[in-house]
């Protein structure tokens, strides 16, 4: 098992070959000709989503995982996607890398055929090319991640996809990548998986949380908080929202169940109990 930095590395070396191999097979004009009318689709605001939301959770629609291998392997979107959004999802995150996440820009096509949930689009986005495919496909919003980055590149990529009209989550995983942070992010996410040894600690989050509010700045422009990985309980959850999370990205807990849908209702559920119980203490 390599550890996570290299596979991460593995992944970018991948992406960047993938994307200069689909930029010399459809050019960013044919792309754009090709989108004609989805260009001229309204996105939805993904922060306002979850910033309305009691639960906040973005359900993500996963097959595989670098860490996990499959976890659901024959999932289709016309499945789980549409329950998700009948079981109370705020928003939907649609891995579209293929090699190691068994995902595909289809996945992206149909959950926009099938949900007015705003939609996400994961993936490793090193070139603005994936920004334009990502719009025509009916994504809403883009993850940006700052450790396969240069800050330059963030905040390119971050005012190239506001251009598109779509926002923009950057994760981070430290304190030090919190410079990454620029006027065109829209939800500032903290992923607890360790990327050295994979071990997710949800006291990522906590410990960042306290750091982000004074790094943030104002509240009214002040990225939305997002916990990501690692979350398989309602009480976790309900004590994030307390340290000022609005979204929480659950792939796993979901996509490892024969029916993600019922697992998220159940989910959602467990949530309001440990709300109103966190109210009556």
């Amino acid at each position: 098992m390599h550890n996570h930095t290299d596979i991460l590395h593995t992944i970018v070396v991948n992406k960047r070959r993938e994307v200069a191999f689909q930029k010399a097979a459809v050019s960013l004009e044919t792309l754009l000709s090709m989108g004609g009318s989805r260009l001229e689709r309204p996105t939805a605001s993904m922060r306002a989503a979850l910033a309305g939301s009691p639960a906040g959770i973005i359900a993500e629609f996963k097959r595989r995982s670098p860490s996990k291998g499959w976890l659901h392997p024959q999932a289709r979107v016309a499945d789980v996607v549409p329950a998700y959004e009948r079981c109370g999802a705020s928003a939907c995150s649609i891995l579209t890398d293929g090699d190691f996440f068994g995902g595909s820009f289809a996945d992206l096509q149909h959950a926009r055929a099938l949900t007015r949930l705003p939609l996400l689009r994961k993936d490793f986005i090193v070139d603005e090319y994936q920004l334009f495919q990502a719009r025509v496909m009916g994504a809403d919003a883009v993850l940006l991640i700052a450790s396969i980055l240069t800050r330059d590149e963030c905040s390119r990529l971050a005012r190239t996809a506001h251009s598109l009209e779509m926002e923009v989550l950057l994760e981070i995983h430290d304190e030090a990548e919190l410079p990454y942070l620029n006027p065109h992010v829209d939800m500032l996410g903290v992923n607890n998986r360790h990327l050295g040894t994979f071990d997710t600690s949800v006291e990522n989050s906590f410990r960042l949380a306290d750091m982000l509010r004074t790094h943030a700045g104002p509240p009214d422009r002040a990225p939305l908080l997002v916990s990501e990985s690692g979350l398989s309980d309602a009480d976790t959850v309900c004590r994030l929202r307390r340290a000022g999370f609005r979204g929480f990205l659950i792939g796993e807990t979901f996509m490892k169940t024969p029916r993600p849908g019922d697992t998220l209702k159940q989910f959602v559920e467990q949530l309001g109990a440990a709300q109103i119980h966190t109210v009556r203490q």
